[in-house]
């Protein structure tokens, strides 16, 4: 097969033009997508709101698309600012409480700490070293996670 009859079939500003048409394609979906997640997770506006902003950003596409942008840049950057600060602070709590107090030694370099100023009394002390020992045995981390 000879090179011209393949390059003058289909002339390379016509690839170059399909390329490019669907590369804007690519990048109108995912705008759109991220888009009408917004407006979906949205609290503020109404159901007829959500409504029309779809309306809007479906049947005018790019021109809707730019709108919503224009009309809500700011919103949906602190929207998706603030969602990100409630994930990492529901993996903060879910840290701290999976790994508890610090176990029998923090306990008990807490007691000494208030033997040392005088808030408990040595009985006091031993008393609560005992009883943090005592817990670590029965439960915590070691004794819950340890493969059988």
């Amino acid at each position: 097969m000879p090179l011209d009859a393949v390059s003058t079939g289909y002339p390379f500003l016509d690839v170059f033009l399909t390329i490019l048409i669907v590369f804007a394609w690519v990048i109108y979906i995912w705008i759109a997508v991220t888009i009408l997640i917004d407006i979906f997770r949205r609290r503020d506006l109404s159901g007829w709101g959500k409504a029309a902003w779809v309306v809007v950003v479906v049947v005018l596409e790019w021109i809707g698309v730019l709108i919503y942008l224009i009309a809500n840049h700011n919103g949906m950057a602190e929207r998706q600012a603030d969602r990100e600060r409630a994930a990492q602070a529901q993996v903060d709590a879910y840290v701290r409480q999976a790994a508890g107090t610090g176990g029998p030694a923090a306990e008990i370099e807490r007691a000494k700490a208030l033997l040392d100023s005088g808030a408990i009394s040595q009985a006091e002390f031993e008393q609560i070293k005992s009883r943090a020992l005592a817990g670590s045995t029965q439960t915590g981390p070691a004794a819950t996670d340890t493969p059988a």
